[in-house]
Formats: structure tokens, C-alpha cells, sequence
């Protein structure tokens, strides 16, 4: 396994296993390596000759600077972790590599950039779009690896590619749950004991959700959501939204065409933690 720092270390690399005629597997992380990115690594090893992970924590994307502090790095465990898994390349570089000069590009996502998410971290979408498509541009992959945890995040990724025109397939990987429930995440580091055992009380009202959908509208189920969870002292619900799984348009009523999908950000005392369950 090689592990680079430096843009020109990487595009070498990269020109020369594709000229070997290698295909190329791509994922991105921000570190605080878990199970739920060491199983993008393994499907990348499935589908790619050559898998390449990012580790690098963007600061374009976060809109709270506290959160950016506050996040968890730990670079020599993910090393080891990527090693473990025969991950091929190890992309860790610094800011400057990835922004020599400050990224001023804004993007247009549209109403999939209006709702969840994007309605409650501004900026956040713009910063993934600089990071994910610079990225993109040095790796040159031809597959890339997403984690539903990050649902929305997958489909406006989907958006960019076409938008931008790379030919890279997007693959949507399913969460990866710890066995309470609650979805890896590198954020669960930073949960204190008592948060921590409250949290899987998200995913067990989501799959409840789920099995009595059948008898309540969509507006009475995200307002049953909201209170079950707000029952938990420790929880705090941010918002509930039911959308469709392409569009990310809102359901009003079940009877809309289109696969749902129940999507929440919850706080976890200062930790703001996301979830969504397929309906």
C-alpha cells in the first residue's frame, strides 16, 4: 500500500496504472476511519483493480467552524485500518495540495440543495462539490464509492457527475450499523457514554416509523418521528423529512409514484448525528 501526500505523487501513480490498463476504485473520506468506510474499500476491491481512498477532513464544507475543530482525526489508526482491507493508495494530503488557491467555484444544485441538509448547513453542499470534483479531477477514477448514511450527499453527487460530465459511475453503498442500531459514524467518537447508549433510540423509531406507515398520513408520521424521539431526554430531533429517493422531492402523500425514504438530523447533546431508512 503507498500512501501520498502530494497531487503530483498521485497523478503519476494514477497515469501509470492506467496505462497498465487498470481500472481505477475511488473513495473519499474525511479519516476517522469505521466499518461503514472500510466496506466502500472492500466493495472498490470487488468492482476496481486499483482502489484509492482520500483522507482528508474538507474545510469548505463545514458551515460551523467548532464542528471543523471538533472533528475527529487520527491518521496513523486509518493507515493501519486501509492496510488491513489491502487498500492500494492512500490519498492524505494537506489543505494546500488540495486548495493551492482558494476554490471560489459555486455550484448550482438547485432544490436538491434547498431541503435537509442544505437547508441547515448553507454552504455545506458547495464545499462538497469543490472537494468531491477536485478530487475527482486528480484520481480520475472510474468508479466511486458513497455510503447511504449520507443520502443526500449521494444524490447530489449523482447530479454533479452528470452536471460536470465526468464519466465515473457512482455506487451507492448500503449503511453500515453498529449491532444497537445506531450508523457508523466517525462523529460516534465524540458522543460522551450516556449519549452514546441513547443514540440507537434514531434508528429503532425509524423502522417503527416504517412498520406503521400503513396507518398514518405523511404529515402524522413525521410528527410521531419527531415525538419519539424528543421522548429520549438525550435526543433532540433537528428535523424529519420523507423524500423521494431520486428527486428528493417531499412526499405529501404515499400514493406519490417513487420509492420513499425517511431522512433525520438529530443532536446528540453537542453531536449532530444523521440517519435515513428506506420506506
Amino acid at each position: 500500500m503507498r500512501v501520498l501526500n502530494t497531487r503530483n505523487e498521485l497523478v503519476n501513480l494514477i497515469n501509470n496504472q492506467k496505462k497498465e490498463g487498470k481500472t481505477i476504485g475511488f473513495v473519499p473520506t474525511m479519516g476517522a476511519l469505521h466499518e461503514g468506510h472500510l466496506s466502500l474499500v472492500k466493495e472498490s476491491k470487488k468492482n476496481s483493480d486499483i482502489t484509492v481512498v482520500s483522507v482528508f477532513v474538507n474545510p469548505t464544507q463545514f458551515n460551523d467552524p467548532e464542528d471543523l475543530k471538533r472533528y475527529p482525526r487520527t491518521l496513523e489508526q486509518d493507515v493501519e485500518l486501509l492496510k488491513s482491507v489491502n487498500c492500494d493508495i492512500v490519498f492524505a494530503p494537506s489543505v494546500e495540495e488540495i486548495y493551492p488557491e482558494p476554490d471560489t467555484r459555486k455550484f448550482n444544485f438547485g432544490y436538491l440543495e434547498s431541503i435537509m441538509e442544505g437547508a441547515k448547513r448553507p454552504g455545506h453542499f458547495n464545499g462538497v462539490g469543490q472537494v468531491v470534483s477536485r478530487l475527482f479531477d486528480l484520481v480520475a477514477p472510474d468508479k466511486a464509492f458513497f455510503g447511504m448514511k449520507d443520502f443526500q450527499q449521494v444524490v447530489i453527487i449523482k447530479y454533479m457527475v452528470k452536471q460536470l460530465k465526468y464519466n465515473i459511475e457512482i455506487i451507492a453503498c448500503p449503511i453500515v450499523r453498529e449491532e444497537n442500531g445506531l450508523a457508523k459514524s466517525s462523529r460516534n467518537t465524540l458522543l460522551d457514554e450516556d449519549h452514546r447508549k441513547n443514540a440507537p433510540h434514531i434508528y429503532n423509531t425509524l423502522k417503527k416509523a416504517r412498520s406503521l406507515a400503513s396507518e398514518m398520513g405523511v404529515k402524522e408520521i413525521k410528527e410521531w418521528i419527531v415525538n419519539e424521539i424528543n421522548r429520549n431526554p438525550f435526543l433532540d430531533t433537528e428535523y424529519v423529512e420523507i423524500v423521494d429517493d431520486t428527486t428528493l422531492k417531499v412526499t405529501e402523500d404515499w400514493s406519490e409514484p417513487g420509492t420513499k425514504v425517511a431522512c433525520v438530523a438529530v443532536y446528540a447533546g453537542k453531536i449532530r448525528l444523521i440517519d435515513n431508512i428506506v420506506f
